[in-house]
């Protein structure tokens, strides 16, 4: 049973969430401020956490910026209708997806389940077996699925689980282009909408943390109006 932090100073969106969450096998646990959440973190993580970004004491950003610093685990973000430049903060700042509010509380649980899916891929054994969990080097890059290890250069990268799965979507197959709506598809499940707008924000964080191990890293080439491609140094 995966456990699920949903941390919100709405108390009926804490209510309502966790009750639907539960009802779908989920064990919940409810913050409505970041830093109650925080503490309760520091003892034990949950295996995904969906923030709301505006909360008294510590707000979503805050919060995630501290989670960032000791855990990859899956981040939602709920976000108010006009919060767009939020939005993309957040995902530059380590977000794996964000839900406008009012929200689909139905689109709330395929998200959760998407990126818990994804997370599980990457640790068990039955996906040991398949071609996509071997370890790939191309040039500088080297991805090992299982242990989710990314290393440009002999420095380690931490990434996202939607991040990994991006950088491995376009490294697999340098020189090639993969299209936004391509890598929707790997990096969300099919009954998940997200715009463009969100991947080029997901490959813009990449970059940046790919930058942390290299100055000069170019790898990820934009094709505009087309999609990304990956190029072998």
């Amino acid at each position: 049973m995966s456990r699920i932090a949903l941390v919100d100073d709405d108390r009926n969106i804490l209510t309502s969430v966790a009750m639907t969450l539960e009802a779908e096998g989920f064990e919940v646990e409810t913050y409505n401020d970041g830093q109650s959440a925080l503490d309760a973190f520091n003892r034990r993580l949950p295996d995904m956490a969906v923030l709301d970004i505006k909360m008294p004491r510590m707000d979503g950003m805050d919060l995630l910026q501290r989670l960032r610093q000791k855990t990859q685990m899956p981040v939602i973000f709920l976000t108010s209708k006009d919060d767009e430049i939020d939005e993309v903060l957040g995902l530059r700042m380590g977000a794996d997806d964000y839900v406008k509010k009012p929200f689909s509380q139905r689109l709330l649980v395929e998200r959760i389940r998407a990126l818990l899916r994804r997370q599980d891929a990457i640790a068990t054994d039955e996906v040991a077996v398949t071609e996509e969990t071997k370890v790939m080097e191309r040039g500088h890059l080297r991805m090992d699925p299982l242990r989710h290890a990314v290393a440009w250069k002999g420095n380690d990268v931490s990434l996202t689980v939607t991040e990994f799965l991006l950088l491995q979507a376009l490294a697999t197959r340098p020189g090639f282009v993969k299209s936004r709506d391509q890598l929707m598809d790997v990096a969300y499940d099919d009954q998940v909408y997200v715009d463009d707008r969100t991947i080029d924000s997901h490959i813009k964080r990449l970059r940046k943390k790919m930058r942390t191990a290299d100055d000069d890293f170019s790898a990820i080439e934009t094709l505009y109006g087309i999609g990304y491609r990956y190029n072998e140094e």
